[in-house]
């Protein structure tokens, strides 16, 4: 973690999760390490962990499975929950966000979840509530969790269970991961890009340049553009696919059928450019769009994983929240 990071997530609550850059490859480790340690724990002591806290989760964009994981994570550990949505509170009658995260602390909540289409908005909540927030996803910017979560499934599938408690600046040494969709607009893509390639992996973006402009690769070191899904494919032993965010593409007029044929991962080019890759998907998935529904549900594909290691990895970074002290 760099200097201004450090200075930066100094101003929040200790336990905030804003974006990746505030942790360091040890805080990493560590968050991995619990992850570890709490799924090996009887559902009995784990639900004793965070017994009686309060957990809010406020969501301000639909969600699925990040909405959902968190919930459960929570629940899972002992902790009470409530859902506050903008379809569904005062978010809908203009309130801010401010207002709202004060309205939380007020009621007793001791964490936020937050998820917002403001690029940002964790750190406004953090600021003004001195709670711990997670950043369920904001806007354009971040998603650190399903970074955290991806990683896991990385490694659990290329070097085994025992590789995922803890990490170093060469785990991921040797691999590369390609990330290919709606670069411009994932908040998905630009946490795992700032992430692996610090454990010492190679990160490839792949995508036309509507989805893909050149300034991507100002994500930092061990990243690069490449165009061709093929070629990029033939070095992946990751291929990490996104959604294309139909509600975000307003006036690029996107040709479909085109992306398609260039940027499909189906069972024909999976077969002739990347046959032992792993294949990932941060959902929701579109089958036939951006990937063939055989591929998604062949023997390479990771993305169920994904969502059970989403489960566990948030449970940690709950209790990293809620500054509880985990020993088995």
């Amino acid at each position: 973690m760099t200097e201004t990071a450090r200075t930066q997530s100094a101003r929040y609550a200790t336990g905030s999760l804003l974006s990746i850059r505030d942790l360091s490859v040890e805080d990493v480790s560590a968050i991995l390490g619990l992850t570890a340690r709490l799924q090996t724990m009887h559902p009995a002591e784990r639900s004793a962990i965070l017994a009686g806290r309060r957990v809010a989760l406020l969501f301000y964009e639909s969600s699925t499975r990040t909405r959902t994981s968190f919930e459960l994570a929570a629940k899972s550990l002992g902790a009470t929950t409530t859902l506050v949505s903008d379809k569904s509170s005062s978010i809908e009658k203009g309130e801010s966000l401010k207002d709202t995260g004060l309205t939380l602390r007020a009621l007793g909540a001791e964490c936020i979840i937050l998820r917002h289409p403001a690029s940002g908005a964790p750190f406004v909540l953090a600021r003004e509530t001195g709670l711990p927030v997670l950043n369920a996803g904001d806007g354009m910017h971040e998603h650190p969790s399903q970074a955290l979560l991806d990683l896991r499934t990385i490694l659990t599938r290329l070097h085994g269970e025992s590789s995922a408690t803890s990490v170093s600046a060469a785990s991921l040494q040797g691999v590369t991961v390609v990330i290919t969709g709606d670069i411009l607009h994932s908040r998905v893509a630009r946490s795992n890009a700032l992430l692996l390639p610090r454990l010492g992996a190679r990160v490839i973006l792949c995508g036309p340049e509507k989805l893909l402009p050149k300034e991507a690769l100002g994500l930092g070191p061990g990243v690069e553009i490449e165009r061709d899904f093929d070629r990029a494919l033939k070095r992946a032993q990751v291929a990490m696919m996104l959604r294309i965010q139909k509600e975000r593409l307003a006036g690029l007029e996107l040709d479909l059928a085109d992306y398609i044929d260039r940027y499909q991962l189906n069972a024909e080019r999976q077969a002739a450019c990347a046959p032992k890759a792993l294949v990932m998907h941060p959902g929701p998935m579109i089958r036939g769009l951006e990937i063939a529904g055989d591929v998604a549900d062949g023997p390479n594909s990771a993305i169920e994983e994904q969502v059970a290691h989403g489960l566990a990895v948030r449970s940690a970074l709950l209790v990293r929240a809620l500054g509880k002290s985990v020993t088995v």
